[in-house]
């Protein structure tokens, strides 16, 4: 039987990144890639009745559906010659198509949007915006049916060492209100919260939006967390953030919405923050394929063999094996880690210490569900011990003295349900 969760604070008290963290506190631009390889998730990475074709030319901002049937495309971002389409594997098995563009020097701007004029409607929003930079998808926010009636814009930060979000509501205060007014209009919602750290209060509050400041204690701004935090309602594992009508959005996901419509272009570029063996953070922005290499190269910091590189931040980043591979839409940070310092995942079983348990805002009993998480029993998990109800924020991890990788074991769970269905019956 599913038991409600409790949410309360977790521990140990972690402090999020802030913009005073960023080396110089400004936006370093990163030069445009010869080459740019995009990536769109797919089910089984399917590389059949595809509607491209190696030696298409492409313009930047160009709408690239890969089937002639079905909703799936990518966004070019860069103008050139399609040169590799195939088939990639990516954490926790993901399967991917991968578009590789060679690009040319210079821009040249599809105008499909502009076109299609500044209609903020649904259903003229989606064909062109479904995945936009700092969102993985805008279809969870934008609905002809059952639209939400609360949007919460997250001016924090998912990690630690990360500052992509807050640099963009530092730097972006007039833009940000734009593109409230936008989000407004194409999903007709009335309430939008802006939720930022006390340093942002100033910037948030020229948006527009009901700003909600709260202290940037880990993991408060997880979705999870935050319903229970700004709106007083707790997730429980049986229902989405949807069924509750609250929808999120990143403050970097606004001002790509502002760039579409006054601009009439697709947004195209990422801000990232860059985080180098030293823990120091750079932020730098730069186009959606972007190899990691050219970000890594343009900063001066070296990758040796047994170093670590990690999309994402130390709680909950996942790791990538190549340097060649490229940013994505909802890339908001790359940490590289010197091969020293890599702590190496333990083999030895759990000692039932309580430490996950104690660090887990959820209260989930961690210690028994790492057990079945082991073995393979994800749906005994769901059941059992409540592995939906798991905000992932990896501190269950974090303070295990025997170093087993539980957060991988969950999100490794997670990903096996949706392949098999069990995620959606579990929430249904």
């Amino acid at each position: 039987m599913i038991k409600k969760p409790f949410f309360g604070l977790g521990k140990p008290k972690l402090t999020y990144s802030g913009v005073r963290d960023i080396e110089g506190e400004d936006l370093k631009e990163i030069l445009p890639s010869p080459r740019i390889t995009l990536m769109h998730k797919s089910p089984n990475g399917d590389l059949g009745d595809l509607s491209l074709s190696i030696g298409d030319e492409v313009n930047t901002g160009q709408k690239l559906n890969l089937r002639e049937n079905g909703g799936e495309f990518l966004t070019s971002t860069a103008t050139g010659t399609i040169t590799d389409i195939s088939h990639t594997t990516g954490y926790a098995g993901q399967s991917f198509v991968s578009v590789a563009i060679e690009a040319k020097s210079k821009d040249l701007w599809d105008d499909e949007l502009e076109k299609a004029g500044k209609n903020e409607s649904p259903e003229n929003v989606l064909p062109f915006l479904s995945y936009i930079p700092g969102i993985s998808d805008l279809t969870s926010i934008i609905k002809t049916d059952n639209p939400p009636n609360t949007i919460i814009i997250n001016g924090l930060d998912r990690d630690l060492l990360i500052a992509t979000n807050q640099i963009i509501v530092k730097t972006e205060a007039e833009n940000l209100a734009e593109g409230v007014e936008y989000l407004k209009k194409i999903t007709g919602v009335k309430r939008v919260i802006f939720v930022v750290p006390p340093s942002l209060r100033m910037e948030a509050e020229q948006s527009g939006a009901e700003v909600k400041v709260i202290e940037p204690h880990y993991p408060d701004a997880t979705p999870r967390l935050l319903m229970k935090e700004i709106l007083d309602n707790p997730v429980s594992p049986s229902q989405s953030l949807e069924d509750l009508g609250v929808g999120f959005i990143s403050a970097e996901a606004v001002v790509a919405l502002r760039t579409a419509f006054v601009e009439g272009k697709m947004p195209v570029t990422k801000v990232v923050t860059v985080t180098d063996k030293n823990n120091r953070l750079t932020a730098v922005r730069a186009k959606v394929g972007t190899p990691v290499s050219d970000i890594l190269n343009a900063l001066n910091i070296d990758v040796s063999d047994g170093d670590r590189l990690v999309f994402g931040g130390p709680m909950s980043g996942r790791g990538i094996y190549s340097e060649d591979m490229p940013i994505l839409h909802d890339t908001d940070a790359i940490m590289v880690q010197d091969k020293d310092q890599v702590i190496p995942a333990g083999n030895d079983p759990c000692i039932n210490c309580g430490e996950c348990v104690r660090a887990c805002p959820a209260k989930l009993p961690v210690n028994m569900l790492i057990r079945l998480l082991e073995n393979g029993l994800y749906e005994e998990a769901v059941q059992e011990y409540d592995l939906l109800s798991c905000v992932e924020c990896g501190l269950c991890s974090y303070v295990c003295i025997m170093r087993i990788p539980i957060f991988h074991y969950i999100m490794l769970g997670k990903h096996e349900l949706a392949l098999t269905g069990g995620l959606e019956e579990s929430n249904g």
